[in-house]
């Protein structure tokens, strides 16, 4: 299994992409500016995309990759995974004739070229060998994480989470983690507006990642531009004897 990380920053500018991670050459984990940076026959062969959440930064390329894909979509539609919540809001917010056609009507009702599949926590997904687990998350809107396995190796997104026990709890329920890419968005001098926001700051970060029972290399997302340094350095002196790598687009990973 390969995840390519085509997006991971707080922001954008100079080089920062938001949330996407692409795994294999199939699926999407989240859909943010990072998605922009792929070919069209990349863009092609995406099949399932999967939202943690609906703020901007992670499905601000969604409505865009739809219509680019549109005509190569009607033949097998792109299906988007998520909580029944966060798909209404997107439904209703964004494919809504105003901000952007209704593409789950078009061409037509009966045969539109997007999908939605409801996800479960208790229902993990079988995607061709690799098996999706949802994730809790506690963030300002309706949110969630997502764990995937494909028999060799297994990898986690907390996608945009605070202090959260039952995020370590379901990561303690499985026998093993490869790769844990969890966000750090908010420096230690931020961190009320951090929480007030449903982020991590490094002292909270540091005091979670003791519950995770297994040894994971640690990618640490999210970073807000202009405080990435800051907040890196601080969460590596927090945790020297943790594998922490700071995360960046076009970092590719395989386990």
């Amino acid at each position: 299994m390969e995840i390519k990380v085509l997006g991971c920053s707080g922001g954008i500018g100079a080089g920062r992409r938001t949330s996407a991670l692409l795994v294999d050459d199939d699926i999407l984990i989240d859909c943010g500016t990072g998605v922009a940076d792929l070919s069209l026959e990349a863009m092609a062969r995406l099949r399932h995309v999967f939202i943690t959440h609906t703020h901007l930064d992670h499905i601000a390329c969604l409505p865009l990759l739809v219509d680019t894909l549109f005509s190569r979509l009607q033949s097998r539609p792109l299906v988007i995974h998520t909580r029944s919540d966060c798909m209404r809001i997107i439904h209703h917010h964004i494919f809504n004739w105003q901000i952007w056609p209704d593409f789950f009507e078009l061409p037509e009702r009966e045969r539109p070229v997007v999908r939605f599949e409801e996800m479960d926590a208790a229902r993990p997904l079988d995607i061709e060998g690799r098996r999706v687990h949802m994730l809790p998350a506690t963030h300002t809107v309706p949110a969630v994480g997502y764990r995937v396995e494909d028999g060799r190796g297994a990898f986690a997104f907390t996608g945009d989470t605070t202090s959260n026990d039952d995020l370590w709890t379901a990561l303690n329920d499985h026998a093993g983690l490869d790769l844990l890419m969890v966000e750090c968005a908010f420096p230690e001098s931020e961190r009320d507006l951090g929480r007030r926001a449903g982020h991590y700051c490094p002292s909270l970060l540091a005091q979670d990642l003791v519950k995770l029972r297994h040894r994971p290399r640690v990618g640490i997302s999210h970073l807000k531009p202009g405080a990435e340094s800051e907040t890196f350095e601080d969460l590596r002196r927090r945790l020297p004897e943790r594998d922490l790598v700071r995360l960046g687009s076009g970092d590719v990973f395989k386990i």
